[in-house]
């Protein structure tokens, strides 16, 4: 995403917090509140409009983060997939579509793969190189047939239940995807194994490891940092 984009939505952040400053000044906490929640829906405007869904993000020669990319998650401890309590992980995509799927790792692995270097956003403020090989929901969605009624998808993982759900412009941009190997590695637990959401478009909160689920709906539903207050939409 590029540099003036990116300037242009801090300066809205900093505009959010004056207004919100004002509010505690003049109206109180209620006051504040609803001035936040109108502020953050005009601030989801300007990210769709600055977006258009039609940007393309390039990480440049900077060097690969690869394995010393941090690992979030919200377990007590790093979340593996137990075969012999869940037997075989899949991937099931449901909701609005017309043909419900359930891919196993060779079958996204037998799907048109792409890999690609991007960045991966941070809401913490930092930024790292990365190389990811997957999927594209695109392709996923297609297969599946996915009807008009699919506005929104929500990513499901099994870190505790860890979701989030995304507008369908983003999840189906060109550079988001269903990844399986980081650097031409297949992922290991600490990054999400055995598939993870990632994508450049949005920051790193709503890239859900350990997938479970994508299920295309009408509407949206949250995130586990979304409803803890984090900005919804988390565009970068």
């Amino acid at each position: 995403m590029d540099i003036d984009r990116r300037r242009l939505l801090a300066l809205g952040g900093a505009s959010l917090a004056s207004a919100f400053l004002a509010a505690c000044d003049s109206g109180g906490p209620k006051a504040a509140r609803s001035l936040l929640k109108s502020a953050a829906r005009q601030n989801e405007v300007l990210e769709r409009f600055l977006m258009r869904h039609t940007s393309m993000d390039h990480a440049g020669s900077s060097r690969l983060a690869g394995r010393a990319l941090p690992s979030y998650f919200i377990s007590k401890t790093v979340p593996m997939w137990d075969v012999a309590q869940r037997g075989p992980w899949a991937l099931e995509v449901t909701g609005a579509v017309r043909k419900p799927l359930r891919l196993t790792v060779d079958d996204l692995r037998h799907l048109p793969h792409h890999t690609q270097k991007v960045n991966h956003y941070c809401v913490e403020g930092w930024t790292a190189v990365t190389q990811w090989t997957g999927v594209r929901v695109s392709a996923i969605a297609k297969a599946a047939g996915i009807t008009s009624d699919a506005q929104y998808v929500d990513f499901q993982s099994f870190d505790s239940k860890y979701h989030e759900s995304w507008d369908i412009e983003s999840a189906t941009h060109p550079q988001t995807m269903i990844a399986y190997a980081l650097e031409n590695r297949f992922l290991g637990p600490a990054h999400g194994a055995p598939a993870r959401l990632h994508s450049p478009v949005k920051l790193g909160y709503k890239n859900v490891k350990y997938l479970t689920r994508l299920v295309f709906m009408p509407k949206r539903n949250g995130g586990y940092w979304s409803d803890a207050g984090y900005e919804w939409y988390g565009g970068t």
